[in-house]
């Protein structure tokens, strides 16, 4: 009989923002679920989270998640209160269109990406394929008050819940979220001293280069 798949902590994961070099949210959950888990915890200096289970031999094999999401950071506000970004990690524009986000600033601001509406297009705008710049975020608020909350270099993380569909799961982030899952799991599972030593790494800037994989 299959185990039931906590589906509860999964979509705390999933949920929770972590744009690459903004991974402490991600960390905070990771830190929680293996601290009674494995022997021995270290965090280096760009933030990953190295988790070791020590085994029989002195051997030893590292398997790796990677804690960040392909996100955004705010390039400018224009006078209409629009924000306007740049991407972290690879988007296929087309798909962002009426996507709810949340942009990180001093609190955290929901908001609703956007671009010229299909009326106000030109025929020869409509048969362009979008690219990022034709995008910006509305939040309902004015320039004055954003001002305020959130600056340039602010970064940007899609809203979405996770939701079940048939024998499926749905949210935003499962790349690589759902590893960060199973791999606490997989501790939560080793009842017995393993072969060897396991290293169980939480990395961060994957999106953006694998930076925290390669060091």
């Amino acid at each position: 009989m299959s185990k039931k798949i906590n589906t509860e902590l999964l979509a705390e994961i999933c949920e929770v923002a972590g744009a690459p070099g903004h991974e402490q949210r991600v960390r905070e959950i990771v830190l929680r679920e293996i601290k009674s888990l494995v022997d021995e915890i270290r965090i280096d200096n760009m933030g990953n989270v190295v988790a070791i289970k020590k085994g029989k031999e002195s051997k030893r094999v590292m398997i790796a998640a990677h804690m960040d999401e392909i996100g955004f950071i705010v390039t400018h506000i224009d006078d209409k209160g629009f924000i306007f970004f740049h991407t972290l990690g690879g988007f296929d524009p087309k798909t962002l269109t009426a996507q709810r986000v949340i942009i990180h600033g001093k609190e955290d601001v929901i908001g609703v990406m956007g671009s010229k509406p299909i009326h106000l297009m030109s025929a020869a705008d409509r048969k362009k394929v979008p690219v990022i710049k034709d995008y910006f975020i509305d939040t309902g608020r004015p320039k004055k008050e954003l001002d305020k909350i959130i600056s340039i270099g602010d970064t940007i993380t899609r809203e979405r819940k996770m939701i079940e569909m048939g024998d499926c799961l749905n949210c935003k982030s499962l790349d690589n979220r759902v590893s960060v899952f199973i791999l606490i799991e997989m501790f939560r599972e080793m009842k017995k001293t393993p072969p060897y030593d396991v290293y169980g790494v939480f990395t961060v800037q994957e999106e953006i280069g694998i930076r925290g994989a390669n060091v």
